[in-house]
């Protein structure tokens, strides 16, 4: 009885021992390991980078990089790591990294990984100051579209250069930035405005933050060419004025938004330029000078009427008023807009729309209309409003776009001889009519005119000796032209501007 226990504590002991040896064999037995290696390089250059401190997350060992700037940690049990990379110069950079678990021996198990380090702020030398300006510096004459260009340069090597051109006139509290954080050295100017100063500036900035003014450079615009023509032209159904001095090449642009600029107007002392704009919805009368600067707006009462899209208005003949139509009434405006003066009314259920004044100021001549497009007749007045009487009859076929000769001693207008007629107003053989003041000496200056076609508002030119008008096709769709012809009779008709209509010659 006594052996037999012995011998059951003997075995139990026995048992004991090897499962607690057991479990200590599962606690001890070692983790697997790799290695992780990498390289470390410049970002401004790519070149490796040598001597750089090496530490991970959670440790492991600390070393630096060799010459080629390669480092390597072995023995790195199985696990996820953050490798952080250090020298002085430069912003110091982190990578994760896995070593992953593998049946690999610990040396093959590699996670190689690269470091870029980019240089300190304070380490990197700020750009040269923009130089060699083109226009040269005080240069003139200068195009209204001209091409700035300059030269830069930074001293650190691989740095990239980026550009901000800012471009403003004498005495302007606005600098504007006509191109941001370009890496080309050259950026186009447009609409620049003649016989003006103007002031520019590149600002050189690197891709680390660090910035150099340039200096303030200038040039001065050519004067504005003799451009006494002004038409309006049509791009995608909107609307711009443009001037020219009759050379097909010099063609300027004088206007330039979503809004609809047209019917422009020569200022008798050719220093201004009236047009009508719905810049504002209605249409308004607008002035602006020669070369399209300082636009204003004149008028506070619209431009409207029947089938008056802005059309009816005329300079006075010293320059300082505008006459323009507004439903029934005719208005007289000084050009600062002020003065506002009713000058007459029109028939009964009749608007005013095209209107001239003579140049000797004695005489108003203007068209009125029903509301429908082909009832039109031509009147003619004093210039203080009374004496209205009519001369040219409402006949078949639209009547329309009177105007003076220079002498005041003749009217020029349109008629449609066809006498079609149709709600949309559509012309088949519009003409060009000249006749005395008092009604007679009526002469059809279209003969020369090519069959299937309309000729359109037409104006006398400066000594009178020529007509400026439009041509178009009678389909309605196609594009206008701008001729000329002689006064006296309509023989040579010249050719002036294609794709243009609504022409003033002063």
């Amino acid at each position: 009885m006594f052996k037999t226990a012995s011998t059951l504590k003997l075995f139990y002991f026995i048992a004991l021992f090897i499962g607690l040896a057991s479990c200590n064999e599962d606690t001890i037995e070692p983790k697997g390991e790799g290695l992780i290696e990498g390289v470390v390089i410049s970002a401004e250059t790519g070149v490796a980078i040598p001597a750089a401190s090496i530490t991970t997350t959670p440790a492991t060992s600390a070393i630096v990089t060799d010459e080629n700037g390669r480092f390597k940690i072995t023995a790195v049990p199985w696990g996820d790591y953050t490798v952080s990379a250090k020298k002085n110069g430069y912003g110091a950079e982190t990578v994760a990294v896995a070593v992953k678990e593998s049946k690999k021996a610990a040396e093959e198990n590699i996670s190689a990984i690269t470091i870029v380090l980019s240089k300190s702020k304070e380490q990197q030398a700020s750009p040269e100051r923009p130089y060699n300006p083109v226009p040269k510096v005080d240069s003139v004459d200068a195009p209204i579209a001209v091409t700035l260009r300059w030269q830069g340069k930074d001293p650190d090597k691989g740095d990239s250069l980026k550009y901000d051109v800012l471009l403003y006139v004498s005495g302007s509290t606005q600098k504007n930035i006509i191109s941001q954080g370009k890496s080309d050295t050259a950026v186009v100017a447009s609409q620049l405005n003649y016989s003006t100063t103007y002031f520019w500036q590149v600002i050189a900035k690197d891709n680390h933050g660090n910035v150099t003014n340039g200096p303030v450079w200038t040039f001065r615009t050519a004067d504005l060419p003799d451009a006494r023509y002004l038409f309006a032209k049509s791009v995608n159904g909107n609307y711009d004025i443009y001037s020219s001095d009759g050379a097909p090449t010099n063609v300027f642009r004088l206007t330039n938004s979503f809004s609809r600029e047209w019917w422009p107007v020569m200022s008798p002392r050719r220093n201004e330029i009236a047009y009508s704009s719905n810049a504002g919805i209605e249409n308004h009368i607008y002035i602006m000078k020669r070369d399209g600067s300082d636009k204003q707006q004149v008028t506070t009462v619209p431009v409207a009427g029947y089938h008056n899209q802005g059309i009816g208005f005329a300079w006075s003949p010293d320059g300082g008023q505008l006459l323009y139509a507004n439903y029934d009434n005719l208005y007289r405006v000084e050009r600062d807009g002020s003065g506002l003066t009713l000058l007459a009314k029109a028939p009964q259920n009749r608007h005013f729309r095209a209107v001239d004044w003579t140049s000797q100021g004695s005489k108003i001549v203007m068209q009125t209309i029903g509301s429908n497009i082909n009832d039109s007749e031509i009147y003619i007045m004093n210039a203080n409003g009374t004496g209205m009487a009519l001369l040219v009859d409402n006949v078949p076929g639209r009547v329309e776009s009177p105007s003076f000769s220079i002498d005041g001693r003749r009217v020029i207008y349109t008629q449609d001889v066809a006498g079609f007629e149709t709600p949309e107003g559509r012309q088949l053989d519009a003409r060009i009519f000249v006749q005395n003041i008092d009604g007679t000496g009526v002469v059809d200056l279209s003969v020369n005119k090519p069959a299937g076609t309309n000729d359109l508002n037409p104006r006398f030119s400066p000594d009178g000796a020529k007509i400026i008008f439009v041509n178009t096709s009678n389909d309605g769709i196609s594009k206008k032209e701008v001729w000329a012809m002689n006064a006296a009779d309509g023989s040579n008709r010249v050719l002036l501007f294609s794709d243009a209509e609504m022409p003033d010659w002063k």
